[in-house]
């Protein structure tokens, strides 16, 4: 019985460390995301036929409030991860095909 309330703990240690790798990554790629977004310029996004660069400012933002100060909410983790991965995939390949 003791064995299994050990593997128990041990289990929820590595869920725990899970997190906490997950949630320090998202965070490190959503300040990445956001500092590229700030320093872009704006007609750059109206080029490329995606949102304004003052609603992607936003949508980041919140994704490194999400990632970094919410994070005991880890279903808003992940969207924040989605928000940051759509935005560096694809807005900022964009931003980069054209030249801004």
């Amino acid at each position: 019985m003791e064995q299994m309330a050990d593997s128990a703990a041990f289990a929820l240690q590595v869920t725990n460390w899970f997190w906490v790798i997950f949630n320090v990554g998202s965070a490190l790629l959503a300040l990445i995301a956001l500092v590229h977004c700030a320093v872009a310029k704006a007609a750059a996004f109206e080029a490329i036929g995606t949102l304004s660069k003052g609603t992607w400012v936003g949508i980041l933002a919140l994704a490194v409030v999400f990632t970094s100060i919410l994070t005991q909410i880890p279903f808003m983790g992940i969207i924040a991860l989605c928000a940051s991965l759509i935005y560096l995939l694809d807005v900022r390949k964009g931003i980069k095909d054209i030249g801004a």
